[in-house]
């Protein structure tokens, strides 16, 4: 009975690893791909990690998915590991988009491609493609929301705004604040924007790793320098996690009750947090970007990769890294306010209703 049982227990096993998707058995015919992001402290994130393994394991892929807790060496030990263990692609959203160069030869020596997911990869040769989204319309689109939204709840100008910037070491950064200036810039040189605290430039408004935290500070210092004895009427935020912030500090100064009403504050990624605070008339808008598309995208570029062929892209220009132009697919992101959240975001079935409400 002995030599028949243990046949028995090793077929329910792989029975198992059939049904339930154990995926390194089931989908190692099409290779492994290793997914290398970079924090689990934004939703978004865990949202594009989710997205990613299930569709590369719905095509046939085994996966390795890895957060680095936005720690650079930690991020740099996991995709040497993943190029140890052999994977066939690296799919990477880095913390530090300079930080891999050594990394990458490494993989580029052992013949794995490589992905640049969402954050280009900055100074290597050994990024063969780019998934992300039109991130200078993402900028248009935010300054474009907060000039609409500073006219329709405080009418004519001048207007007093803060500018807040990204984290340095990710080039969307740059590209989010030069899309959002190009709308922003002939307004400040009219007259009609006014920034009281004069802190323009991505060296002065960029926040690094992209906290909230430290723009809930800094908007706390620019409020008590420059806004005693005048009020703010907007703040650009590139990231719902800075928005977050940025409102706390205004709500903590009285902003939002009374006779004071709440500036014009816009957002990016279209987190559950920042939704309610849409819904609840604090933060203004948001920027949707549909991380399920992104993953679709980026898994059809690993199997035209793998299978020989050329991945679609539809850009060739916009995206140098300083070592090439790096061939791109780009996506279109979705502004998001009061009137069309829920067409956007519950009708695409990106969130249920009860998430939000």
């Amino acid at each position: 009975m002995k030599f028949i049982t243990r046949p028995l227990v090793a077929l329910a096993a792989l029975a198992t690893v059939v049904m339930f998707g154990n995926v390194p058995v089931y989908a190692a015919d099409k290779g492994t791909v290793g997914i290398a992001m970079p924090t689990k402290s934004s939703a978004r994130w865990i949202s594009d990690g989710n997205s990613m393994v299930e569709q590369f394991e719905a095509a046939g892929y085994a996966t390795d998915l890895q957060y680095a807790e936005d720690d650079i060496p930690n991020q740099l030990a996991q995709i040497e590991n993943m190029i140890t263990k052999g994977v066939d692609v690296l799919v990477i959203a880095a913390i530090d988009g300079t930080t891999l160069s050594n990394a990458l030869e490494n993989a580029a020596a052992a013949d794995i491609k490589i992905i640049a997911y969402d954050r280009l990869i900055r100074d290597s040769e050994n990024v063969d493609y780019y998934a992300t989204f039109d991130n200078f319309k993402v900028g248009v689109q935010q300054a474009t929301s907060l000039v609409n939204g500073l006219k329709a709840r405080f009418g004519d100008g001048p207007y007093n705004v803060e500018l807040f910037g990204g984290s340095p070491d990710d080039n969307n950064a740059f590209f989010f604040y030069n899309g959002a200036m190009s709308v922003l810039q002939p307004l400040i040189d009219s007259g009609e924007v006014v920034v009281q605290s004069g802190q323009m430039g991505m060296d002065k408004v960029g926040t690094l790793r992209w906290d909230g935290a430290v723009a809930q500070a800094r908007m706390d210092n620019l409020l008590s320098a420059n806004y005693t004895d005048k009020p703010i009427h907007g703040a650009l935020s590139p990231y719902d996690g800075l928005s977050i912030g940025i409102l706390s500090s205004l709500k903590g100064v009285g902003y939002g009750s009374g006779d004071q009403q709440m500036p014009i504050v816009t957002g990016q990624d279209a987190e559950v947090p920042s939704v309610k605070s849409i819904l609840a008339g604090e933060q203004y808008s948001t920027v949707f970007k549909d991380t399920r598309e992104l993953a679709r995208v980026t898994v059809g570029m690993v199997d035209a990769l793998l299978e020989g062929g050329e991945p679609e892209i539809n850009d060739t220009e916009t995206y140098d890294n300083g070592m090439k132009v790096v061939p791109s697919y780009l996506l279109e992101p979705v502004s998001v306010d009061v009137s069309n959240w829920e067409s956007v975001l519950i009708g695409s079935g990106y969130y249920k209703l009860d998430q939000v409400k």
